[in-house]
């Protein structure tokens, strides 16, 4: 089903105080609701896990390939500032239902960054699309009002490290939604229709993505050339997207969170979980098709033993889920903020969307 869009071209205001602010008090909240069950295997650093610090600077893989576990590199200080060729922030409007409620129809918006030197008129260009989800109380653009984090963008295109590509700040919330946290957990374990229904038909009808047409087919097709990624309760989404969407997108960025496809806060089931996603990878032959996660949470993360269960479970599974597929690693003194989350994209980015 393809819906009618409308692009707003907007200057789009910075509001890093606000974001700080706003990411500081969810990740307290956030950690005030952590269960007597995680809170018994929340320990500082990778020994939670069971994953030391030397198991992960150490651990082998193909040449072709990243270490499976390991620490997240800085973001150098000069791809903080303003790069010489900046790319635009775009709002899109888009039709929609109200998929929790009785499906009536709503209007939703997210944010579309175009990379430096994107022509509209040029049809015959083509760009990988990244599409990012915020956490707890986020919405659409939150991944753009982080300055760093814009100037980050560009700067990885200007210096070559990842080729010119669209970046969606999209949202899983709605006009009609509460941001209560147990609402916001019925709101997201939705929002993978919208995003097969509504928002990559409207975002890639409008934009020159790798897709020939917005048919379920052709988006399918172009999977090779889209990614996924999400923090804190954008992460639990985006292991979501892996196991509705895995048809429609193989690259996967889950940033402090783990799979909640079975359980829900403080009741995790990681291992039956884990099971299903493996489930998905046989029968779907998704091994011989290709998928890749790069997996990663914070050493001082204040809800980082969910990540560090689902890490070690997987990683215990290395006969499946191997390098070429499943990568863990941490930011040494990472806590649940954006500072983490710029270092997240920074490092996986880069290995998106090879040839």
């Amino acid at each position: 089903m393809i819906f009618s869009a409308s692009v707003m071209i907007e200057v789009f205001t910075v509001k890093r105080v606000f974001v700080m602010l706003l990411s500081l008090g969810l990740a307290l909240n956030f950690a005030a609701c952590q269960s007597s069950a995680e809170k018994s295997t929340s320990q500082t650093g990778a020994a939670a896990s069971g994953i030391d610090k030397s198991s992960l600077e150490n651990t082998s893989s193909p040449s072709n390939t990243i270490a499976q576990t390991g620490f997240t590199t800085a973001v150098p200080e000069e791809y903080k500032q303003a790069a010489e060729h900046q790319g635009e922030v775009v709002r899109l409007e888009y039709d929609s239902l109200d998929y929790l409620r009785d499906s009536t129809p709503i209007t939703k918006t997210a944010y579309v960054y175009l990379p430096y030197g994107y022509d509209k008129t040029d049809s015959y260009a083509r760009y990988n699309i990244v599409y990012l989800m915020h956490g707890w109380g986020g919405h659409a653009g939150e991944y753009f009002e982080y300055t760093p984090t814009k100037n980050m963008f560009d700067n990885l295109i200007e210096n070559g490290d990842i080729p010119p590509v669209i970046i969606v700040s999209a949202t899983f919330y709605n006009e009609n939604s509460s941001t209560d946290f147990s609402s916001s957990i019925a709101e997201f374990r939705e929002f993978h229709r919208d995003f097969e229904e509504n928002l990559m038909p409207t975002v890639e009808g409008q934009f020159h993505t790798y897709a020939d047409s917005t048919s379920a087919e052709d988006l399918k097709a172009s999977r090779e050339h889209r990614a996924f990624g999400g923090f804190s309760l954008g992460s639990v989404t985006t292991w979501l997207q892996f196991c509705y969407d895995y048809d429609y997108i193989k690259y996967f960025l889950p940033m402090s969170g783990s799979c909640w496809y079975y359980g829900t806060y403080g009741d995790f089931q990681t291992e039956k979980n884990v099971d299903f996603i493996e489930q998905l990878v046989k029968e779907n032959d998704l091994d011989d098709r290709g998928y890749f996660i790069y997996h990663a949470v914070g050493t001082e993360d204040a809800v980082k033993s969910q990540t560090l269960m689902q890490a070690d479970e997987m990683l215990a599974r290395g006969d499946v889920f191997t390098p070429e597929h499943y990568v863990f690693y941490q930011k040494d003194g990472g806590y649940h903020d954006f500072e983490a989350v710029q270092e997240y994209l920074y490092n996986a980015l880069p290995l998106f969307f090879e040839s």
